[in-house]
């Protein structure tokens, strides 16, 4: 059972199944949502429990995916697929939760989209979408 919560508290989560390894997005929208590259693991959707969903607010950035954070302090919480017929998980920002969590980073996504600031210097793969 993995805990998190977000910086304030008022959404608190816990994940009975295991994280899978670790994905770092560099796409333009993870990077705005959280400040620099989406670092997130994929949990199957009811293995989520949550206390304090009133304080989570949901924003759709795309037609395929929305996005929750938490209305009062910002903590980026979730990445969730719309179309859930095909997808049964949810992305979930390994930020929120406590240590330790023994999973590994696996790759990084979207490398087409990084920011100019940074290079990624690691041997993980490197995939361009």
């Amino acid at each position: 059972m993995y805990h998190g919560s977000c910086l304030c508290g008022a959404v608190k989560l816990s994940v009975d199944a295991k994280l899978s390894p670790v994905e770092l997005c560099h796409c333009t929208k993870c990077r705005k949502f959280s400040g620099h590259i989406g670092a997130t693991t994929e949990v199957p959707l009811l293995s989520v429990k949550i206390e304090g969903e009133d304080a989570i607010t949901w924003f759709a950035s795309s037609s395929k995916a929305r996005r929750g954070f938490c209305s009062k302090c910002g903590t980026s919480l979730f990445f969730d697929p719309i179309d859930k017929q095909k997808h049964q998980w949810i992305g979930i920002y390994m930020g929120v939760f406590e240590q330790p969590t023994h999973v590994e980073l696996a790759q990084h996504i979207f490398v087409a989209e990084k920011g100019d600031y940074y290079e990624i210097q690691d041997a993980l793969p490197k995939n361009e979408y």
